[in-house]
């Protein structure tokens, strides 16, 4: 079976984030009938490929974070995206400057705004116009003037070398094609000293070939998912040391109604991938 090209995965993620934007992620993000049918982007919840029709902030509870987060930020911000908590790793200082890779409605760029203070920065980057449009429009209802919002690719990031004291992402790194392009601009503009704290998806075991091509798998955060010592190797490729991936075993509870009948959480489950820039 002929692999997906690189372009090929990038429109159909594009336009999947393009989707989520437009209908707001107000019930989770994914239509769970089949594979082939889901319509946008990771789920997060096991309520959330449901019928129950879980509110994003029910779900974000479910993954771990606290009840007066989701309720701190703007309404729309929290599109009930992700597969874990970055925040609960990053260990946020006053004064940071902190990115965060596929940024969405800035959810997580709201947070971090509030834990490195008026001192701080944040940056958000996201692929989609929309998410981007959205996300400056949640700035300026809440208020925030330490966050801004840049549309880019994260293996070509708009942000200037040695600029970021911490990269935050959640389930977005495993949607890139090319993850080594991705560790390599992100150690560029990590200052000396930064640090990764990300929450992403990572494969246990190789996924079937038919799996691995099925682009609405792929946009669902399931078949681009990397093994674990391959990530390990790409983030040493790109300079990073203090390498920590931590699989979450409890997270197969969520992952097998992201694609009910595929048996996906045999292959994949969330981690949290941490590192540091000499």
């Amino acid at each position: 079976m002929q692999k997906l090209n690189n372009d090929e995965v990038r429109q159909t993620v594009r336009q999947a984030y393009r989707e989520v934007a437009k209908s707001a992620g107000a019930s989770g993000c994914c239509t769970p009938a089949q594979p082939t049918e889901m319509a946008s982007g990771c789920c997060a919840s096991d309520s959330s490929c449901s019928t129950s029709n879980s509110s994003p902030k029910d779900i974000s509870i479910n993954l771990g974070y606290s009840s007066g987060e989701v309720i701190s930020v703007p309404d729309g911000a929290n599109m009930g995206l992700g597969c874990g908590n970055p925040q609960a790793i990053a260990a946020l200082k006053s004064g940071e400057t902190v990115l965060d890779l596929g940024s969405g409605g800035g959810f997580d760029c709201f947070l971090a705004a509030t834990s490195v203070g008026e001192n701080g920065w944040v940056v958000g980057v996201d692929m989609t116009s929309e998410m981007i449009s959205k996300a400056r429009e949640n700035t300026i209802k809440a208020g925030f003037n330490n966050v801004e919002f840049r549309l880019g690719e994260i293996e070509n990031l708009p942000v200037e070398s040695n600029a970021i004291d911490v990269i935050i992402s959640n389930c977005v790194i495993n949607l890139s094609p090319e993850k080594q392009k991705v560790f390599n601009d992100a150690f560029r503009v990590l200052k000396p000293s930064g640090r990764l704290a990300i929450s992403d998806i990572v494969a246990t075991a190789e996924l079937p070939e038919a799996l691995q091509n099925d682009l609405a798998m792929l946009a669902g955060c399931m078949s681009g998912a990397s093994q674990i010592d391959d990530l390990e190797s790409m983030l040493k490729m790109a300079g990073f040391t203090s390498i920590s991936i931590k699989p979450k075993d409890e997270s197969k509870q969520f992952i097998r109604n992201w694609a009910p009948g595929t048996k996906i959480e045999d292959f994949v489950v969330s981690a949290t991938i941490e590192a540091v820039k000499p």
